[in-house]
């Protein structure tokens, strides 16, 4: 009918961004740093997958966040390559590990505060930008002493999934 809106998975996907690669995809069954504040963080593993599947609305299936509310803001989380290498030469980082920052997916060849308020598409997953992934403390310990004040404006993107599909490292 006419004049009725389209339902996520009848309209039309957004273009896909030109040039765009994951470079590493992780889930992690356990909060290490969220809601640990004023404690020790936790030691739950962060494990690098070679695909994981998106649940529209819910997150990445065996991800701590999955149904962690309804409607959460932050079902998947982005990080960029290129911030993320900058970062490791400003801090001169040799521990070189990329599943630090605790995000879900390390992407090349995306502007991700581009991406707040938006909807993209990734492998033909479609994503809606929530906001920005502000760093805490806690990346100063995860990443090296000065990490938290590097990232500010840098920190990555929360993102809900609005279509269920599988994304994996390219």
């Amino acid at each position: 009918m006419a004049g009725r809106p389209q339902s996520q998975e009848q309209r039309p996907a957004p273009p896909e961004p030109r040039g765009a690669r994951i470079r590493h995809l992780y889930i992690s069954p356990g909060h290490n740093f969220f809601g640990h504040h004023g404690q020790p963080a936790g030691e739950h593993p962060i494990c690098e997958v070679d695909r994981f599947e998106c649940v529209a609305g819910r997150g990445v299936v065996g991800d701590r966040f999955f149904d962690h509310k309804p409607d959460y803001k932050g079902q998947i989380t982005f990080f960029s390559w290129e911030v993320l290498v900058a970062l490791w030469g400003a801090l001169g980082v040799e521990d070189r590990d990329p599943s630090a920052p605790r995000r879900n997916v390390i992407a090349e060849g995306l502007e991700l505060n581009a991406l707040v308020g938006a909807e993209f598409a990734i492998q033909g997953v479609r994503f809606l930008g929530t906001e920005e992934c502000r760093p805490c403390h806690w990346m100063d310990q995860a990443v090296g002493p000065g990490a938290e004040a590097f990232l500010r404006g840098q920190g990555g993107l929360r993102a809900k999934i609005l279509t269920s599909g599988w994304l994996r490292r390219d």
